[in-house]
């Protein structure tokens, strides 16, 4: 069974709201998922009091809102444009950037840049007034969102700050003082709600066509590095039906929270370890399972020092298989646009959905470092995944977003039109690029 959301995430936040007796909050996100707060602040604008967004992409919805926007961003590298394209096109933002930092969507920007940030939140949230909220500490789960309160003042609603491995942990303290803070889970927001949907793809299949190539037998302990939302580990623990121990091991807590908590809503976490730790570092023995999984993570870290541990955890005669996201391959946008913009939203890298670490891989060197590894009875697969509307319609729209942000107005003409068409007709879709390869550890 996966998670299928049947309601608008902004219905069930105003269920939640309601059941605590919220007519109006202060709201933080992240980047990745934009649909968290777009609806809310779409359909019920008298609730957001003011919207803190970290290193947000250009969206025109945001123009409403820019007398209570706050743009925290980094400065450097690729995901330092967007936010400086929004903050061009709302000059009444306000912007709080953090110097020679660069804010992927994995850096854990508050646990490293705290000190820096709560000021700049707390003085922003001071210049827009609400009354104090009566809520005593609790949690709890209304309408498929979890929420933790802490904390006494107006209320703060903090969204899931994209994959942040501490979230906004380090800062609940400070800001609690001052705001009752709401910490916000579950399935349908955050980087959650996005693996979630990725298991309801195509990108399951793919998935599954790189579990085939591994061989699991009954019996073999399977690891997986990196399990995020649990997608891929609750594949496993249906497909072995209790036959394998599955070991999950993620650097990042909210993800191993979320991840056993699905688990254990669908009945599987009995069959299943989780365990805090790093893929640079993978805190298990020497030859200790049979089948090492690393899918989508090689891109996040340094994919070296990655494969290495896997390697070393993997017994001989052992199956080792990564996936990774695609730099170096075109998307396929099926929209019917003129040869010149194709061959624009074609280009590889047009459309960057997280990037990737300087160490990273995030392209066909995935093939040459299995091979340089002296990993055996080699396959090596690039796929494409179709991103359609009628299973994720979140990530669709964050795709068309990031696309309509690199385009100019005569451009932006041309794929809204094109776009119309397809969506019209039934044939829009966008397909991302992975690589993936599965190698056997000589015995």
């Amino acid at each position: 069974m996966e998670t299928t959301p049947t309601r608008a995430v902004e219905d069930c936040l105003i269920e939640m709201f309601q059941s605590r007796g919220i007519t109006q909050a202060h709201i933080a996100a992240g980047q990745l998922v934009p649909g968290d707060w777009l609806g809310l602040a779409a359909r019920y604008p008298e609730r957001v009091a003011s919207l803190i967004l970290v290193s947000p992409r250009p969206r025109a919805e945001l123009r409403g809102l820019e007398s209570r926007l706050l743009v925290v961003a980094g400065d450097k590298g690729l995901s330092a444009q967007g936010p400086a394209k929004l903050l061009a096109d709302l000059p009444s933002a306000a912007a709080y950037i953090l110097r020679d930092y660069e804010c992927l969507p994995w850096a854990d920007v508050i646990a490293e840049r705290g000190a820096d940030i709560a000021p700049a939140l707390l003085h922003f949230l001071d210049a827009h007034p609400l009354p104090p909220a009566s809520l005593p500490a609790s949690e709890g789960e209304v309408g498929g969102i979890t929420y933790r309160i802490r904390g006494s003042g107006p209320p703060l609603v903090l969204m899931p700050l994209d994959l942040a491995p501490s979230q906004w942990e380090p800062l609940i303290p400070e800001l609690g003082e001052r705001y009752c803070t709401i910490t916000l889970g579950g399935p349908l927001v955050g980087a959650v709600s996005l693996l979630e949907g990725r298991g309801r793809s195509g990108y399951l299949s793919v998935v599954r066509t790189v579990l085939d190539l591994a061989h699991i037998k009954p019996g073999e302990v399977v690891l997986e590095v990196g399990g995020g939302s649990g997608v891929v580990l609750r594949e496993l623990a249906r497909r072995t039906a209790g036959a394998n121990r599955i070991i999950d091991v993620d650097i990042n807590p909210y993800l191993l929270r979320e991840a056993a908590a699905l688990a254990q809503r669908e009945g599987l976490a009995e069959r299943m370890t989780f365990q805090k730790g790093s893929a640079e570092a993978i805190p298990l023995a020497a030859d200790s399972v049979d089948v090492a999984l690393s899918i989508t993570v090689m891109e996040e870290g340094d994919a070296h020092r990655m494969l290495t541990e896997l390697l070393r955890v993997t017994r001989p005669g052992g199956r080792i298989a990564a996936v990774v996201r695609s730099l170096d391959m075109p998307w396929w946008v099926n929209v019917p646009l003129s040869p010149a913009l194709r061959a624009k939203v074609d280009r590889p890298g047009f459309i960057r959905t997280a990037g990737a670490d300087q160490a990273g891989c995030a392209d066909a060197g995935l093939y040459r470092r299995f091979s340089n590894a002296g990993l055996s009875n080699l396959t090596f697969l690039p796929q494409l995944v179709a991103v359609t509307p009628g299973i994720e319609p979140a990530r669709l729209a964050a795709f068309e977003s990031q696309i309509l942000a690199d385009l100019t107005a005569e451009e932006t003409a041309e794929w809204q039109a094109a776009a119309a068409v397809a969506k019209a007709d039934g044939t829009f879709f966008i397909a991302s690029p992975f690589h993936c390869a599965v190698g056997t550890k000589p015995a």
